[in-house]
């Protein structure tokens, strides 16, 4: 018989347990996302109003990525509800670009240990920045991503001058978009803006109007044996020179910048180009990052602040998660601390009006135990809402099943898993079982291989609809042999 045949016999539409990931499962997204949460829940949550830090531990498949999904479906809803205090959601969840160019900038032949050693706090914040700066500049100008369905409206009008300068300083240094050329981007956004840059371009325009009257003045006069000498080229050299040294100026800073941001591409003319749309003082005493250290990095989060606190954006919640992932770091806990490492600092944790959601494999817990009296005075973990592990009981497993159910339900039938086995199975040998499986990934992929050993031994002509005792015994051993193998790094589980 088919698993389909199966459910639909329960009243069960779609198979609640095929999936396996949170980013890709349509019952966690349609309905779970909003009604099925650990117990942990409001702890790492928090109050959108006050953005708080968290630091979770969670082994893989524990859920990590589906609380992650969780804050950002109910941050768009709290936005919906408070327009004027909304929360500005940052997802620093993709390391993979930023360590590219990381490795491509202290080099490439470098083992991945070497590389990241080298990796600071301040690149963190230029990366977190970067996605920050990329996202606000997109929704200003009206470009729609594949994972922007929400986005708000903007009063730009409630910028001033100083705000204008601050956020295309910003997207100067920080914007990161594919869709279109650095500097066509940064033009568009000016004219949004409506940011006037015409006293920056004195200094071309006398370059320019002295080298039309030099032409003017021996076309006019026919006098053109002058060209023969030195001195009508001096004057239209003199006539540049103010410009040509702000723009050499303005080079060694570009340069500077290109230098300092080490997970950003930027090519130093273009970003000179931008530069030059600034007066010297709108330029003068501003933070730009043009320096290995963070005290520029936090002045420039915090004109973000300024810049989202006139747009109606309250706070800052910033989403770590997937730190396992990237290609350089591939799974390997002593390369997860070092990159991770720099982050746990109380200072940048505590920043205020941001709350950093800080979503880690269990691996890294085992590296906090073993600090010393320093790392703790510094990050001051117990100050940041900390999660040590998140853990789920078999009793908590087995209402993330009945949600499920339910979430697939037929015709407002209410189908338990209690319902799917031999009445031999009472509720607590089930909640037993679930509790050795630790995880909802474990369980999922333990009730499907279960349905499918039953749909298996049965067929369509003599259906069997609850799953027997023996099959139940069976298919959980050897589940959990594949679950301790996947435990030793020796299986995909």
């Amino acid at each position: 018989m088919k698993i389909q045949q199966f459910l639909e016999h329960h009243g069960i539409g779609a198979n609640p347990f095929a999936e396996e990931d949170a980013q890709t499962d349509p019952v966690f997204k349609t309905y779970c996302i909003a009604n099925a949460h650990h117990p942990a829940w409001e702890k790492v949550y928090g109050d959108p109003s006050e953005p708080a830090t968290s630091v979770v531990f969670g082994e893989k498949g524990s859920g990590k990525t589906a609380l992650r999904l969780q804050i950002v479906k109910h941050i768009e809803e709290y936005n919906r509800a408070h327009p004027a205090g909304r929360v500005f959601v940052i997802e620093y969840d993709d390391f993979n670009p930023f360590l590219d160019r990381f490795r491509d900038r202290v080099g490439k032949r470098r083992d991945a240990s070497r590389v990241l050693d080298q990796w600071k706090l301040w690149d963190h914040m230029d990366a977190i920045l970067s996605i920050g700066v990329t996202k606000l500049v997109d929704r200003i100008l009206g470009v729609r991503n594949e994972d922007e369905s929400n986005q708000e409206q903007l009063n730009l009008k409630a910028l001033d001058r100083h705000q204008s300068r601050d956020l295309l300083l910003l997207a100067a240094c920080y914007d990161q978009s594919t869709w279109e050329t650095f500097r066509g981007r940064w033009s568009r956004l000016r004219r949004k803006l409506r940011f006037s840059t015409l006293r920056a371009k004195k200094f071309l325009l006398l370059g320019m109007l002295v080298t039309l009257t030099v032409v003017g003045v021996v076309a006019g006069t026919q006098h053109w044996d002058w060209l023969a000498s030195p001195w009508p080229y001096l004057f239209v050299i003199l006539g540049w020179l103010p410009w040509a040294i702000r723009a050499g100026r303005l080079l060694w800073t570009a340069r500077g910048i290109a230098r300092e941001l080490r997970v950003i591409n930027h090519t130093p003319n273009p970003l000179r180009q931008v530069l030059g749309n600034f007066t010297s003082d709108e330029l003068s005493n501003q933070p730009l990052p043009t320096r290995a250290r963070t005290d520029d990095r936090y002045e420039l989060l915090s004109k973000l602040q300024g810049v989202l606190k006139s747009l109606g954006y309250g706070g800052i919640v910033v989403l770590v998660d997937r730190v396992d992932e990237p290609h350089l770091i591939n799974g390997s806990p002593d390369l997860m601390r070092q990159l991770l490492w720099s982050m746990l600092d109380n200072k940048f944790l505590k920043h205020q009006g941001i709350g950093f959601k800080l979503l880690l494999p269990i691996e890294l817990s085992y590296y906090i135990n073993r600090e010393d009296r320093d790392f703790y005075q510094r990050a001051r973990l117990d100050k940041q809402n900390m999660v040590p592990s998140l853990e789920w009981t078999g009793e908590a497993l087995y209402d993330v099943a009945n949600a499920r159910l339910r979430a697939c339900a037929n015709n407002g039938r209410a189908p338990k898993v209690r319902d799917l086995f031999d009445e031999s199975i009472n509720d607590r040998r089930l909640i037993d079982a679930f509790r050795g499986l630790r995880v909802p990934r474990h369980l999922f992929k333990f009730l499907y291989r279960a349905m499918a050993a039953h749909c298996n031994a049965h067929t369509e002509d003599q259906p069997a609809w609850r799953i027997t005792g023996e099959t139940f015994e069976s298919a959980l051993a050897l589940y959990q042999r594949d679950q301790d193998a996947f435990d030793r790094g020796m299986g995909a589980g």
